[in-house]
């Protein structure tokens, strides 16, 4: 009776061998060599790779880790449940939730107004412009790209590049070559333009909302951003061909109060950077004070809008303003897919993190390694992993480094995604929007020019901020 007690007990320690993971102080418990431990890696492993086959199973991107996290933290909860300390696991996924929702909250205000000025036709106006002009192939190559890296940082990065893209294929037309180029090239920049800006991707948005780099801090990364787009855009340049198509025709007028919206995304951006800077409040708050702005400018809009129309018979006939502004079918019109997405990334990688991965992560990768080769590291899994959980993970571990650094991890998350075109939001949807043309392997061939202006970039940083 007595072997067979301890033969139970026995079997219960091998596992759960936490005797030595909890302690009285309500530490967390360390479960990374526990079957849980290993039953949570591979579940998230299998709902990434769902995840990256999107494309091939047509399985949307949110609803594998979405499950997968609910697992994750189930299990968690299970075992510290077990131990007497669920409060510990509550209090853990409960952080977890605060920080999605102030990222989702920032996020779906931003897309809200970038919905409204597409919905106001701002971005064809300016699609039209350019093809209305009538550039030679070598110059629109120049001028998407520049356009892609400056737009970039105030819209996101995934916007500027289907805009861009929309005017590559508009004039490019049967011309594989330049389309190609072209696409690679608006990928490297949106992703370059977005690394130095707090709005321009969500792996600087993170680092931002966590405090650790201020607004303007960003901006000693433009250097840096300017030569990981002018490096490979050089080398690819003399494989454009020397072609001019003919112009068009096409000419498209913005609707009613696009530039009065243009510069209320501007104000609640400052709103956004002044709360954080000078309150000492998250910047969500200030993005939905900023979302206010445009619900009562939608109200002013859809007030006026049958006196307006009785005034401007023939214009509202020209522009095709026809129908009032509708603030909450912008909101509706937000990319939920993407936002939910992020809660399963966010809620799986901070389940990992619970169990003690990421300190297991950041011990090697930091500790032995170093900073700056581990920086460099998580910018080549970027483009391999999406750039989000990779940097959550590092928030996450909150390693111990110098603001040079950090804005290093910045840079090599935000363009690191550029050394494949499966690397970045703006890659896999390029992928999409010019199939068959823009593919993943016509991307991998520019591959080496494109990662000389990563190691270039790198090193500029570390000459200017090291």
């Amino acid at each position: 009776m007595l072997s067979a007690r301890a033969l139970a007990l026995g079997a219960f320690a091998l596992f759960t061998p936490l005797a030595a993971m909890a302690s009285d102080s309500g530490q967390s418990l360390d479960l990374t060599t526990h079957p849980v431990g290993y039953a949570a890696l591979i579940i998230f492993g299998l709902a990434y790779v769902l995840v990256m086959a999107e494309e091939f199973v047509h399985l949307r991107k949110s609803k594998p880790v979405i499950v997968a996290a609910g697992i994750i933290w189930a299990l968690v909860a299970w075992i510290y449940a077990e131990q007497g300390q669920a409060h510990l696991a509550e209090q853990a996924v409960r952080h977890n939730l605060l920080e999605y929702a102030e990222l989702m909250l920032f996020l779906l205000v931003a897309m809200t107004y970038i919905n409204a000025l597409e919905e106001r036709q701002v971005f064809d106006a300016l699609r039209a412009w350019l093809i209305r002009k009538g550039f030679g192939f070598r110059a629109l190559f120049w001028m998407t790209g520049i356009l892609a890296f400056c737009i970039s940082p105030i819209a996101d990065n995934l916007t500027t590049a289907l805009l861009m893209c929309a005017v590559v294929l508009a004039v490019g037309g049967d011309n594989k070559r330049f389309v190609t180029l072209a696409c690679i090239n608006i990928v490297v920049a949106a992703n370059a333009g977005g690394a130095f800006s707090p709005f321009g991707d969500i792996t600087t948005l993170m680092v931002w909302q966590k405090g650790i780099v201020d607004f303007f801090g960003f901006f000693k990364l433009v250097v840096p951003s300017i030569v990981n787009f002018v490096v490979p855009a050089l080398i690819m340049f003399f494989a454009v061909p020397k072609l001019k198509p003919e112009a068009t025709s096409e000419d498209v007028h913005m609707r009613r109060g696009a530039k009065r919206i243009m510069l209320l995304f501007l104000l609640t951006i400052a709103t956004a950077v002044s709360f954080h800077n000078f309150l000492h409040l998250p910047p969500v708050i200030g993005m939905l004070t900023g979302l206010g702005y445009l619900q009562f400018f939608g109200f002013f809009l859809r007030m006026s809008h049958h006196s307006w129309q009785k005034r401007n018979e023939d214009k509202a006939a020209l522009v095709g303003d026809m129908t009032p502004f509708d603030v909450f079918n912008k909101v509706a019109r937000a990319e939920w897919d993407t936002l939910l997405f992020f809660y399963g990334v966010i809620l799986c990688v901070g389940g990992l993190g619970q169990i003690g991965y990421l300190a297991m992560a950041s011990e090697v990768m930091y500790t032995q390694w170093g900073p700056t080769l581990a920086n460099v590291t998580v910018g080549v899994l970027s483009a391999i992993v999406d750039n989000i959980p990779v940097m959550f993970a590092v928030l996450t571990m909150n390693p111990d480094m110098s603001e040079t650094q950090w804005l290093l991890v910045t840079l090599t998350a935000g363009v690191g995604g550029s050394l494949l075109s499966i690397g970045s939001a703006a890659g896999v949807a390029l992928m999409g929007q010019a199939r068959g043309t823009y593919t993943f392997f016509a991307h991998f061939e520019w591959t080496p020019a494109i990662a000389l202006g990563y190691l270039s970039s790198i090193a500029v940083h570390m000459w200017l901020n090291g």
